[in-house]
C-alpha cells in the first residue's frame, strides 16, 4: 500500500488519540476528530486500534460524528485491525449507508471466512440505497459462492459501475468469462469514474485478455500502470502471461501518447489555444488527453510559449497539468524546456510523482545527451514507473549502460526490463 501521502498532520500518536476521544462539543475550532482518526493508520498499536474502536462506537447522529465513524472504521480497515471485527460488524446494520459501506470495506481488508459475516454482507445486496459495488467486491473477494444469485441480479443493472462490477464477480465465482466482453467495453464509458472502475473489475476479475485494452483507455496511467502491473503479475504467477506479451502495452502506457488512446470525447469544431490550454487542467484526463492530441495536431509552433506560460501562472502548482505540460514538452521536442524537466525529474514532493516518469520520458524525446547523469540517478530511486520510464529514456538517447544494474534491481518489471533490453 501507497503510503506516502498519510502523514501530513503534525500530531503524535498521543496527541491523536486524545483528539479523537475529545466529546465533540469540547472542541476548539482548530482541532478535527476526523484528521486524528485519519492520522491514527500511521500507528499500528493497540492504544490506537482502541482508541478508532471507541470512536466507533460513539453513536451521537451529528454528521460531525457520523464523518468521525466513518473514517475510523476505514482506518481499522486500513490497519488490518482483527480485533475489531465485531466493532465494524455492528456497522453493517448502521443507519448510516456511508457508515455501512466503509464497514464492508473494512471486513474486505482485514479478512475473514466467518459465514454469519459474510451473510450479513450478502443481506446488504438485498437492502436499498447502497452502494453495492463494495459489497459485490467483498463477497467476490472471499469467494463467497453463497451469494451469486444476488449478485446476478445487478449484472444489467442500471447504474453501469455496479453492473461491471456484478459481472466481474460473477465470472470470477463461476470461472464463466463470456460475459466480461461488456466489462471491457466499460473503458471507453463516457464518465471517467465509470473508465477508472472498470479497470478495478478486469483485475479483480483476472481477466488478462484486458490487457491491451486498458492500455488505450483514456483515464490516468496511474490507472492503466495499476491494472496492467497487477494482471501482469497474477497472470505471470498463473502461468497465463510472460512478460514479452506484456511489455508493449506496459510501455505504450508509460509513453502515454495521446494518439494511442482511444479518446471517448471529440470537439465539435477546433478550439483556440488557450481554451486547450485550460483543457489541460480537467480533472477528466480524458478531455485532458483530447486537449493535448489537438494542441500537437493544431497549434505546435505556437504552444510552447504557452506551455511556459500557464506553467508559471498555474501549472507549476497543479498536479494534474503539471504532468501534461511535461508530457507536451517532450512531445513537441521543445528543446528550451529542458531546464523544467529536469527540475520536474528531481521534484520529490508527493502529489507530483507521476509529473516525474513524464519528464523522463519528455527527456528522453528531446534528445539531449546532459540528460542521461540525471536518468542514471532515477535508477536508485524506489519508485518502480520512474525507473522504468529512466530506461525507456536512456535506451532512447542510446545508452543501456545501467542495464546490468537494472538486472540485480528488487522490482521484477525492471530487471526484466533490463534483460529485454541486454537481450
Amino acid at each position: 500500500m501507497d503510503k506516502r501521502f498519510f502523514n501530513l498532520f503534525n500530531l503524535t500518536e498521543d496527541q491523536a488519540i486524545a483528539l479523537l476521544d475529545t466529546p465533540q462539543n469540547q472542541l476548539s475550532e482548530d482541532d478535527s476528530r476526523y484528521i486524528a482518526a485519519s492520522h491514527l493508520v500511521n500507528f499500528p498499536t493497540a492504544q490506537s486500534i482502541n482508541a478508532l474502536m471507541r470512536a466507533v462506537q460513539q453513536t451521537d447522529s451529528s454528521l460531525d460524528n457520523r464523518i468521525v465513524r466513518r473514517k475510523s472504521v476505514e482506518t481499522l480497515g486500513r490497519l488490518q485491525a482483527e480485533v475489531a471485527l465485531p466493532v465494524i460488524r455492528a456497522c453493517l446494520v448502521d443507519e448510516d449507508c456511508y457508515t455501512v459501506e466503509n464497514a464492508v470495506w473494512a471486513i474486505g481488508e482485514i479478512g475473514t471466512q466467518d459465514p454469519d459475516i459474510l451473510e450479513d454482507i450478502a443481506k446488504l445486496l438485498d437492502k436499498p440505497g447502497q452502494t453495492y459495488r463494495v459489497i459485490i467486491h467483498t463477497l467476490t473477494k472471499f469467494n463467497y459462492q453463497a451469494a451469486i444469485p444476488q449478485i446476478q441480479k445487478f449484472v444489467n443493472d442500471t447504474d453501469p459501475p455496479t453492473a461491471s462490477a456484478a459481472i466481474a464477480g460473477v465470472c470470477r465465482l463461476t470461472g464463466d468469462y463470456s460475459q466480461m466482453q461488456k466489462v471491457v467495453a466499460m473503458l471507453q464509458h463516457t464518465n471517467v469514474l465509470g473508465r477508472r472502475l472498470s479497470i478495478q473489475d478486469l483485475m479483480d476479475a483476472r481477466y488478462y485478455d484486458a490487457i491491451p485494452h486498458i492500455a488505450r483507455c483514456p483515464v490516468s496511467l496511474v490507472f492503466r500502470l495499476r491494472g496492467i502491473r497487477t494482471l501482469a503479475e497474477a497472470g505471470i504467477a498463473a502461468g497465463k502471461l510472460d512478460f514479452a506479451t506484456i511489455q508493449p502495452h506496459l510501455e505504450q502506457t508509460l509513453y502515454d501518447r495521446p494518439q494511442d488512446l482511444n479518446l471517448v470525447h471529440s470537439y465539435d469544431r477546433l478550439p483556440t489555444l488557450p481554451v486547450l490550454i485550460q483543457g489541460l487542467y480537467e480533472t477528466d484526463f480524458g478531455r485532458c488527453y483530447l486537449a493535448t492530441k489537438t494542441i500537437l495536431e493544431s497549434y505546435p509552433d505556437a504552444a510552447p510559449e504557452a506551455l511556459f506560460a500557464t506553467y508559471a501562472a498555474e501549472a507549476h502548482n497543479d498536479y494534474g497539468a503539471h504532468f501534461h505540460v511535461m508530457k507536451l514538452f517532450g512531445w513537441l521536442k521543445h528543446a528550451p524546456a529542458y531546464d523544467l524537466l529536469i527540475e520536474a525529474l528531481n521534484n520529490k514532493e508527493p502529489q507530483f510523482q507521476k509529473s516525474r516518469a513524464a519528464a523522463a520520458i519528455a527527456l528522453g524525446e528531446i534528445g539531449d545527451s546532459q540528460a542521461i547523469p540525471q536518468l542514471k540517478a532515477c535508477l536508485e530511486t524506489k519508485i518502480w514507473d520512474l525507473k522504468y520510464a529512466a530506461f525507456m529514456a536512456l535506451e532512447k538517447l542510446g545508452d543501456i549502460s545501467g542495464y546490468e544494474q537494472a538486472a540485480q534491481d528488487s522490482d521484477w518489471l525492471i530487471r526484466e526490463k533490463a534483460l529485454s533490453t541486454r537481450n
